[in-house]
C-alpha cells in the first residue's frame, strides 16, 4: 500500500540519525519516516517501534523486513515509552520522533471509521483491544459531554447545537455508522456557518477520534516523560495536525529547562510535497534538543 510519510526530508534533517545510535518512532505507522531513520544510521543503528495498532505493526514489519533485528516493534502507546525502554536495557536514546497524524492505510482502507467518506462502523479505535468506540460516546455521553468533546477537541464552534442534535436522534436511532453521523452534522451546521475549505464533519471526527484514544492525554505524558530518556544533545521531534497539538508541544517544549527549542515556527510542507500529497497540508514539524547537563 502507497504511503507518503510527510515532511520526511526536513524531519531527517533535525532529527540528523547517525551511526550506532538509538531511535525512537513512537507512531511506526508503515514504517516510512523509520525506513529513513534506518538507512542514515546504517550498519548499526537501532529503531524502537510503537503503535497501538496491530495492522500498522504488521505492515511495517513487512516494510522494514529488509533491517531484521535492527528494529524493535512494541505494541504499546508512545506514553509508555520510558518503562518499555528499561524493558529493553535501554536507559537513554539519541532521538525521539512523533507523527501524530493517520496513516493513508488507517483513513482509506482500515474500515474503522476513522474517515467521513463512504460508511463504516463507528469505531475509531487504534488500539482495537480496547473497549470504548466512537459509536459508544454518540449513544451514551450527555449533551454536555459531547459539546465539550466537539469544542476543545475540535475546536468546532458550532459544538452545542450538533451535540443536541446527536441526543435527540439517538432517542429514534442509535449511532452504528460513519455515514449517519455526517448526515447529522450536516443538518445542525447551518449553511452559512459550514466551512469552504475542509468537509463540515472534520472536526467532529477529528474530536471524536482524539476522545476515544485518549490522545490528548497520552500527548502530554510523552511531552513530558520523553525528554527525560534523552541523551544530551538528542533531538525530540514531533510532526502534528491540528492547532490544539501544536499549542501543546510548543508550550511543552518552551517550559521544559532540559529542552532548548531549535524551530522557533513550525516547519511545514513545501509546494513540490503538497502536490504530491495534499494531506501534508496541516502537518507542523518542530523540534526541541536537549540541553546538555
Amino acid at each position: 500500500m502507497a504511503h507518503c510519510p510527510v515532511l520526511l526530508a526536513e524531519t531527517m534533517n533535525l532529527l540528523d540519525p547517525a551511526p550506532g545510535g538509538i531511535y525512537v518512532d513512537g507512531n511506526l505507522g508503515m514504517g516510512g519516516h523509520s525506513r529513513e531513520i534506518l538507512r542514515r544510521s546504517a550498519p548499526d543503528g537501532r529503531l524502537i517501534g510503537f503503535d497501538l495498532d496491530t495492522d500498522a505493526i504488521a505492515m511495517a514489519r513487512r516494510n522494514l523486513a529488509e533491517f531484521g533485528g535492527r528494529v524493535e516493534y512494541i505494541h504499546d502507546n508512545f506514553a509508555n515509552l520510558p518503562e518499555r525502554l528499561v524493558e529493553l536495557g535501554i536507559d537513554e536514546i539519541d532521538g525521539l520522533l512523533l507523527d501524530l497524524g493517520l496513516s493513508s492505510y488507517q483513513l482509506d482502507s482500515s474500515a474503522r471509521g476513522f474517515s467521513f467518506q463512504g460508511k463504516e462502523p463507528l469505531d475509531m479505535r487504534m488500539d482495537k483491544a480496547q473497549d470504548l468506540t466512537a459509536a459508544q460516546i454518540l449513544n451514551t455521553a450527555s449533551r454536555e459531554e459531547l459539546a465539550d468533546i466537539f469544542y476543545f477537541y475540535g475546536e468546532e464552534r458550532q459544538a452545542r447545537r450538533i451535540a443536541s442534535f446527536v441526543v435527540q436522534e439517538r432517542r429514534k436511532e442509535q449511532f452504528i455508522t460513519t455515514d449517519q453521523l455526517v448526515a447529522l452534522v450536516a443538518r445542525a451546521v447551518p449553511r452559512k456557518f459550514q466551512p469552504k475549505k475542509i468537509h463540515v464533519a472534520t472536526k467532529v471526527f477529528q474530536a471524536l477520534r482524539i476522545a476515544v484514544n485518549k490522545e490528548m492525554d497520552n500527548l502530554l505524558r510523552i511531552l513530558e516523560r520523553g525528554p527525560q530518556m534523552l541523551k544530551n544533545e538528542a533531538k525530540f521531534c514531533v510532526i502534528s495536525f491540528h492547532s490544539l497539538e501544536d499549542r501543546l508541544i510548543k508550550r511543552a517544549f518552551q517550559s521544559n529547562p532540559s529542552l532548548s527549542m531549535v524551530t522557533r515556527k513550525p516547519v511545514i510542507a513545501g509546494e513540490d510535497e503538497l502536490r504530491r500529497n495534499p494531506r501534508a497540508r496541516s502537518a507542523k514539524l518542530r523540534m526541541a534538543k536537549r540541553e546538555t547537563l
